[in-house]
């Protein structure tokens, strides 16, 4: 059995529109959600072993406020990445790992949730993360494998799925 994390980058700051995508920070409120999203993070149940990330600075600044407490690998092919791109790092850097995060953006994690979870697994979790997955929500998949290279079969299951508006209510969508 495998688990693999996906935990989407903070809400980022627009303030500067001239500087490029790949180089936005976080704002306050992104900044707050990667803090609580990191405790949650680190108190859940599961002993993450590798975290892979985008190397896109808001990113970068959500693992770091969100201190999950694993030193991140970033692949500057998860930088706005679809699923197989996905599953090819994992493939290639996930090692012997039994619990991998992935840190990166959307649409491609909930892309990677909806090419992995087969029609039989779909669950409440499930079907909130495919309404949206918002900035700084972490996912959970538990996956029938052995060894990564098996990824990408549509077997797995979604056991967790948080978003920081479930920890604080403060930090929902803006009316």
């Amino acid at each position: 059995m495998k688990y693999l994390g996906l935990f989407r980058h903070a809400k980022s700051d627009w303030d500067d529109r001239d500087q490029r995508d790949f180089d936005r920070g976080l704002n306050e409120r992104g900044r707050e959600g990667a803090r609580i999203m990191g405790r949650h993070i680190r108190r859940s149940d599961y002993a993450w072993d590798c975290l892979l990330a985008s190397p896109a600075q808001r990113v970068r600044l959500t693992l770091e406020e969100a201190a999950i407490g694993v030193d991140p690998h970033f692949d500057q092919r998860l930088y706005l990445a679809g699923p197989e791109t996905h599953f090819e790092v994992v493939k290639e850097l996930a090692g012997e790992s039994d619990a991998l995060m992935l840190a990166a953006h959307n649409p491609g994690l909930q892309d990677v949730v909806l090419a992995l979870v087969s029609a039989e697994n779909e669950t409440a979790d499930f079907r909130e993360a495919m309404v949206k997955f918002p900035t700084a929500s972490f996912a959970v998949l538990e996956l029938p494998i052995d060894d990564w290279s098996e990824l990408g079969a549509q077997n797995a299951k979604l056991v967790h799925f948080k978003r920081p508006r479930d920890l604080d209510a403060t930090l929902g969508p803006v009316d």
